[in-house]
């Protein structure tokens, strides 16, 4: 996405809420499918995955957002 670049703060700071949740909605069914008693491992492996993306895409944004300080 380097449409991020040239975002404003307010559309960076809503598209870091939404991944966030994204995220959080992730682990969740990561932990759910965890609990069953015949675990889809392929699948687990796939939101991992995903989740892994999107954890990386957050990290980018908050650089984004995070001014340069030189010390």
């Amino acid at each position: 996405m380097d449409d991020l670049d040239d975002a404003s703060e307010e559309a960076l700071q809503a598209r870091l809420a939404e991944l966030r949740q994204d995220h959080a909605d992730f682990d969740a069914a990561i932990q759910a499918l965890a609990q069953s008693p015949l675990p889809d491992m392929m699948l687990i492996g796939r939101l991992k995955r995903k989740k892994l993306a999107l954890k990386d895409e957050i990290v980018r944004i908050e650089d984004l957002l995070t001014p340069d300080i030189i010390a």
